[in-house]
């Protein structure tokens, strides 16, 4: 009965992580395709997320199946508890992928609004935010996820930094160019829920490992 139930949690594990790949490179396509104004690669993107959904759907069968069948104790319960959230937090970020593809549509074919720096800036803060409380997962590594969330007010400033310039730049100032510079907005915005789900995720790989609550109490990060 052990070893079945151990098979079983490394299975749930392993799922575990393709959701995560998939959701990370959902993030680097999407951003790819911004930059090369690739609707074909933008609509792969938003195609390949039924594979997450159902991925999503399968993870959420296993976990209530070792809960219901198997009744874990203490680690492997935190364990089986936090991969279910971190499940749907994962859905949701390829979800905000597919948002961020969709835009792609809307900018595609028309002259580019200013160079993208800031954007695959903000990106690169994305997926390794991502990577990192995916790998905290894993490796039980509360110090690793508590460096992702420490990565959140930088999201936050760049997130802040687009937006303040196509607000004031484009926005404010040129009805022809403001469709542009709204859909630019938005994937701003996409990028910035994504980091705010991984500070979720990396909440309760903390709790997981440490019994710290530190979601809406960032002071508590100061401590050990």
């Amino acid at each position: 009965m052990e070893r079945h139930f151990d098979e079983e949690l490394k299975e749930l594990k392993k799922a575990l992580l393709k959701m995560a790949t998939l959701s990370e490179a959902a993030i680097y396509k999407s951003i790819e395709s911004l930059k090369n104004q690739d609707k074909k690669l933008a609509k792969d993107i938003i195609n390949e997320d039924r594979n997450i959904d159902e991925l999503e759907l399968e993870i959420e069968e296993k976990s209530i199946n070792l809960l219901a069948l198997r009744q874990p104790m203490a680690r492997d319960l935190r364990f089986i508890t936090t991969g279910m959230k971190i499940n749907a937090e994962l859905e949701r970020i390829a979800d905000l992928a597919v948002n961020i593809a969709q835009q792609v549509f809307e900018l595609a074919d028309k002259p580019q609004l200013k160079p993208l720096k800031d954007i695959p800036k903000l990106a690169a803060v994305a997926r390794r935010m991502v990577k990192d409380v995916i790998d905290s997962f894993v490796n039980r590594d509360g110090n690793l996820a508590k460096r992702a969330i420490l990565l959140d007010p930088e999201a936050d400033k760049l997130k802040n930094l687009i937006c303040d310039e196509l607000i004031n730049g484009y926005i404010m100032k040129d009805c022809i160019t403001a469709p542009q510079a709204i859909s630019l907005f938005l994937i701003a915005r996409h990028l910035e829920r994504i980091c705010d789900h991984a500070t979720n995720i990396a909440e309760d790989v903390i709790y997981m490992v440490q019994s710290r609550v530190v979601k809406h109490h960032p002071e508590k990060l100061q401590d050990k």
